[in-house]
């Protein structure tokens, strides 16, 4: 049975259709819906987090509410959301800046595309700055994963809200928040917006639904520190082309906005002793992304490879497709 065929796919079903939304119970892991307790010493997380990357992105389709669904029943604790911006400036969950990816832009909309360059070669493609919300809500995001998807739709970053809200904690990412800018828009700025209408920037609705947000652009994370202090937690990720974070002084200047860390798993696996260094920091370590599928040589499953993660490398949560092989102590 394939990873996209199990079980899990009719209960999830069910639940959404069954109000899941407004009425289901989250899983018991603890406390329901309270935020990581702190280590006395190092003001980091003492309990590993489960961070459901993209949802539970293995067995649904990436950023739909099925997969935020299926990542709550499976025992996440936090569930991702990549956000952008429509045309009309509202956040919408999906980690592309363009929509031709995982829906089907192109057959409804043929005539939308914008010619760019890419590697060279010119291509078509459809920006989910170029859609309103209205346009965006008629395109199916789920039938590239799985006919069982057909019909899904890519949610607001409201109605992720509305699902996960008292089960899980969120983790929004700010993506591509220059391009935005460079548009008229303001993202952190509207991200807290939402936030507040919410009551989600108090203690109380964060005890109820924890917060980290995560961006790869530190003047990002930066500008929300200065809109919103330390009212969220605050992840620098890190690509390989950005390895000077993770320097002593980088690590130094990370730790005065954002209260972690996201590296790619490579860059802890190449040099260890980075993780170390972020811990020495006060500094959570959130390495991203693993995967049933794409394990390294040596780990024959999930669960082992997490541990790893956990043990040897100093991870204090990790991102992964299968929020269900994480393993609990």
């Amino acid at each position: 049975m394939s990873l996209k065929q199990t079980p899990y796919l009719v209960s999830v079903v069910l639940l959404v259709a069954l109000g899941f939304v407004a009425c289901g119970e989250p899983p018991q892991r603890g406390t329901p819906g309270a935020p990581p307790q702190l280590a006395a010493t190092t003001g980091v997380a003492a309990d590993p987090v489960n961070i459901a990357h993209r949802g539970a992105s293995a067995y649904a389709p990436e950023h739909t509410l099925a997969a935020y669904a299926l990542a709550i029943e499976m025992g996440a604790d936090y569930v991702e959301q990549d956000l952008q911006l429509t045309s009309d400036g509202v956040l919408v969950c999906l980690h592309d800046t363009t929509l031709n990816r995982t829906t089907n832009v192109e057959e409804v909309f043929p005539d939308r595309a914008t010619e760019v360059e890419i590697r060279g070669e010119m291509r078509q493609v459809w920006r989910v700055s170029e859609f309103t919300l209205e346009e965006i809500k008629m395109l199916d995001a789920g039938s590239w994963f799985s006919e069982e998807f057909a019909g899904a739709r890519v949610p607001t970053f409201q109605e992720a809200i509305d699902l996960v809200r008292g089960k899980a904690g969120m983790y929004p990412e700010t993506k591509a928040p220059e391009e935005y800018e460079a548009l008229g828009f303001t993202m952190e700025e509207e991200l807290v917006r939402v936030f507040v209408a919410n009551g989600l920037d108090t203690h109380e609705g964060q005890a109820a639904t924890p917060i980290y947000v995560q961006s790869f652009s530190p003047e990002s994370l930066k500008r929300l520190h200065s809109i919103a202090g330390d009212t969220y937690r605050l992840i620098q990720l890190i690509g390989g082309s950005q390895k000077a974070l993770l320097n002593e002084q980088g690590l130094a200047d990370v730790a005065s906005y954002a209260t972690g860390v996201g590296p790619a798993i490579q860059l802890l696996v190449d040099d260890p002793s980075l993780g170390y260094a972020a811990r020495s920091h006060g500094l959570e370590l959130h390495p991203y992304t693993v995967s049933a599928t794409r394990l390294p040589e040596g780990y024959a499953d999930v669960g082992a490879y997490i541990r790893y993660l956990f043990d040897d490398l100093r991870a204090t949560g990790v991102f992964t497709d299968n929020p269900d092989l994480f393993p609990r102590h």
